[in-house]
Parts: structure tokens; C-alpha cells; sequence
């Protein structure tokens, strides 16, 4: 058996009918070069082969008698490769659109509680000899950078052996009580340096905040706007995608003496200033973005959940793209110091001393209320990804993209995942906010021009825009 972390109860006991956690990897794969014929059968026998790596696909959540502890993982569960791998078909013409489509239709079904949290769907049909893998793991079994290293294995093709089947025993509910015994025992321990360290970071938190001046510029803590944005949602999901040359945006980033990170932020405010406009509401104040941030970036964690969240203020107000970067760099700049007062890892600590059925009770609520995100109008994720193209058994992968779950109370989902010479532009939202979710990724791409033809046209933008932020 294995313990499930404060992180990973919390994914688990969010979720509702209509806010679903899982998160979404999809690899889009040119077929023209593979061995042998790319079919569904194809990949299934090679997944089978590859299941001696994928440790977490046999996961299974296991309730322990009586409510005793938070779920644990049983980690030999048996799997049933009719229900995980499915096949499924993309219209004609097979275009980005087509599959998109495909992808929010995936998007919007829970996973079953009761087996191994995970699918993987073949998708058939794409245009230009093209099949596209799309895997749906739950947020409780792996976050994005987990899920990605997890995706990576899948898709490593080979000519390995078929694994035997993993033999199948329920754990003993003796067993189950014992481990859950041990463990409350192994938590109470590390109780007093949780507290003392909450309070030691409060404290360093609040003196900081003290000692800044407001800012009228950035949304104020705790305060997102009401948007069209934040809302109730509805259990459909709608997903669209869109590709930046990553070179251009090294170079804006280069000439521009900033972050890719806070580049995407700025480009994700300008895209939501245009969206805004376009849905009728005045962009008059500033939104606020969470930012979930990894705690382990190790390219071998394929299992559990090691996060942070940061609270981002995107300045759609501004009209001024430059304008709109300078006071990202000061709000990420804030972000982050106040995340590194605090301690990274230190809500993750607490989050081992709340019962799971006070988090399912408030998130339950949450999801039903007919009212916005209190501490947020959206969720912008930047991922730097591989840097070298995927093959599998002689067929390239020519595109990847990931996206997290939605919010209760909030909409949308932008993940920008950076893939070889692409930045991979993933958008998740609910099927009753948009007309068309691909609104959001095409306004995206015209945020990006208009920075960077704001900054060719602006000889003096580099010295004025550092000499802001150093001060």
C-alpha cells in the first residue's frame, strides 16, 4: 500500500459532477516513418509491453473501514485494457479543429473511481498519415509534471516483451487499518514543525506586505473581478489548441530582457484584454491568474502530486503591451518572493492535517454555488518541455500538449507547454462560456504579434522596461 499526500487528497476530494480532475497529454505522431502498421491493435500490444515501467497505472484508490484515514493506493491493482485503452475516431477533414474536438469530448467525462485512475485514448482519422495519443490521468494519481514523464514512458515504443499480467489481491482490511494506524502516528510527528513553521512564514508574509507600497496598477489580494469568466460550471468541456514558434518567442524574450514566463503572462493578458472586449465586458480591472508551480521537477517522479500555487495579477486594463509586461514583472517578481516567505512546500504540509470530508464538503459547495472564484479568474500553467523530437519506433512526434483541470468558479485553463521548436498553446474551458474556445487560443497568437510589433517599434522599450523593474 501506499499514502496518499496532502496534495494528492486534495485533487482527490475536489472533485465534483461538474469540476473533474484529471489532466489532459496529448502526443500527435506522423506515422509515415513507423515499422510496421500504426494500428489500434498495434498500440495496445506495445502498451502491454511497456506496463513493467508504468509502476502508477496499477494504482487503485482503496477506502479504508469506517473513514479511519484518507484513502491509500493499492498498488497492484488489476487492469482491464478494454476499459484504459479505447479507440476513437476524428471526423473529416482531420484537422487541428476536428481533433480539438475530439479532445473536449474526452475532457468531459469523470474518470471510474472504481478502477486505476487513467485512459488512453487512440485517436484515428487525422489528416497526413497522422494518429494523436491522448491521455487522461487523474489529478490524484499524477500532476502535470508527473503525468508528462508518465506520457513520455507510454510512448516509448519497443520491441520489448509482453510484461505477465500482475497477479490481482485485495488488500486485507487489517492490513488497510494497520497502515492507517501507522501513518496518523507517522503525521502526529511532524505536527509541531508544521506549526511552527506556518507561523514563522505567516509572520515573514504579513511584515513583506506591510513593507510594500500598494500598487494601483495590480488587483489587490484576494479580489478577481466578476468576469463572464467566472461562473458555475458545467460538466461539458470544450478544448482548443495553437502553436507559437518557440524561436520568436526566444528572441522577443532575448530582446526584451525578460522571462519566457512572465512573456507568456503578458501574452495571456493581452488575449484576455481582446476577450473581454469581445464579450462586451470593459477590462477595467485587473484579473488575477493562478500559477501552479512544481516543487519536484525530477524527470523520473511519474506518481503523486508535488505543488504550489501562485497568485499572478494580469493587467488586461493596460492597454500597452509593454506597459502590460512591465507590471507583470513586478507582479511575478512580488509572486514569488511571497511564495518563498512563506515556504514552497509548506501548504502541502497542512494539507496533511485537514480531513478529506471537510475538503469534500467545501469543495462540493463551491462547485455548486452560482457565484465566481474568490480567489481567482483563471489558471495559466508555462511547462518547459522536451527539447528533442519523440520518436517511437521510427514514427516522429510532431506535436505535444497538456492542460490541467478547471476550477470551481473558473472557466478557463490556459497551459503553455513548450515542445522542441513549438510552443504548444493548450485552452480547456466548459462547454457553456465560449462560442469558441478556439477565441482564446487565435487571440493568444494576436497577442503575441502585438507585443512584438510593439516592441520592433519601440527603440528605447528594452532600457525603459529594466530600468522599471530594477526599481
Amino acid at each position: 500500500m501506499k499514502r496518499l499526500s496532502g496534495w494528492d487528497v486534495l485533487m482527490l476530494a475536489s472533485e465534483t459532477p461538474n469540476v473533474h480532475q484529471h489532466t489532459l497529454k496529448i502526443a500527435v505522431v506522423d506515422t509515415s516513418g513507423f515499422e510496421g502498421a500504426p494500428t489500434f491493435d498495434a498500440f495496445r500490444e506495445v502498451f502491454r509491453a511497456r506496463l513493467p515501467v508504468l509502476e502508477p497505472m496499477h494504482y487503485q484508490l482503496v477506502t479504508t473501514p469506517w473513514h479511519l484515514h484518507r484513502p491509500v493506493w493499492h498498488e497492484d491493482a488489476e487492469l482491464d485494457l478494454d476499459y484504459h485503452l479505447q479507440r476513437v475516431e476524428v471526423p473529416a477533414p482531420g484537422g487541428r479543429r476536428e481533433l480539438d474536438a475530439v479532445i473536449g469530448r474526452v475532457a468531459s467525462t469523470p474518470l471510474d473511481r472504481g478502477r486505476p485512475l487513467w485512459q488512453f485514448y487512440f485517436a484515428e482519422g487525422l489528416s497526413d498519415q497522422r494518429i494523436a495519443v491522448i491521455g487522461k490521468i487523474h489529478h490524484v494519481l499524477a500532476d502535470g509534471v508527473a503525468s508528462a514523464n508518465l506520457m513520455a514512458r507510454t510512448l516509448q515504443w519497443s520491441d520489448a516483451q509482453d510484461a505477465a499480467g500482475a497477479a490481482f489481491a485485495a488488500p486485507r482490511t487489517r492490513d488497510v487499518v494497520r497502515f492507517a494506524a501507522r501513518d496518523h502516528l507517522a503525521r502526529v510527528r511532524t505536527l509541531p514543525s508544521a506549526v511552527r513553521d506556518g507561523v514563522v512564514g505567516a509572520y515573514r508574509l504579513q511584515r513583506r506586505a506591510r513593507q510594500r507600497l500598494a500598487h494601483p496598477d495590480l488587483a489587490a489580494r484576494f479580489d478577481p473581478p466578476p468576469t463572464f469568466l467566472n461562473h458555475k460550471l458545467s460538466p461539458g468541456r470544450t478544448f482548443a489548441s495553437g502553436v507559437l514558434p518557440l524561436a520568436e518567442v526566444k528572441a522577443l524574450s532575448k530582446k526584451l530582457e525578460v522571462t519566457i514566463n512572465d512573456l507568456v503572462l503578458t501574452i495571456a493578458a493581452g488575449a484576455l484584454r481582446r476577450l473581454l472586449l469581445d464579450y462586451g465586458e470593459p477590462p477595467d480591472r485587473p484579473l488575477i491568474a493562478s500559477i501552479p508551480t512544481a516543487t519536484d521537477t525530477s524527470p523520473d517522479r511519474i506518481a503523486g502530486n508535488a505543488l504550489a500555487t501562485m497568485l499572478v495579477s494580469l493587467p488586461v486594463q493596460v492597454s500597452d503591451p509593454l506597459d502590460r509586461l512591465d507590471l507583470i514583472r513586478t507582479s511575478t517578481r512580488i509572486a514569488k518572493e511571497d511564495h518563498q516567505l512563506l515556504g514552497p512546500t509548506l501548504v502541502g504540509r497542512w494539507l496533511e492535517f485537514i480531513p478529506p470530508t471537510l475538503t469534500r464538503a467545501t469543495f462540493g459547495w463551491m462547485s455548486r454555488r452560482e457565484a465566481p472564484n474568490q480567489l481567482f479568474n483563471l489558471i495559466v500553467s508555462n511547462v518547459p518541455g522536451p527539447r528533442e523530437r519523440g520518436r517511437i519506433a521510427g514514427a516522429v512526434v510532431t506535436d505535444f500538449y497538456s492542460v490541467g483541470p478547471l476550477a470551481a468558479g473558473s472557466a478557463l485553463n490556459i497551459t503553455v507547454w513548450s515542445y522542441v521548436d513549438q510552443l504548444s498553446v493548450s485552452v480547456l474551458a466548459d462547454d457553456a462560456t465560449l462560442k469558441d474556445t478556439h477565441e482564446v487560443t487565435d487571440a493568444f497568437v494576436a497577442a503575441f504579434a502585438e507585443l512584438r510589433l510593439r516592441a520592433d517599434g519601440n527603440a528605447d522599450g528594452n532600457s525603459d522596461i529594466s530600468a522599471a523593474s530594477a526599481g
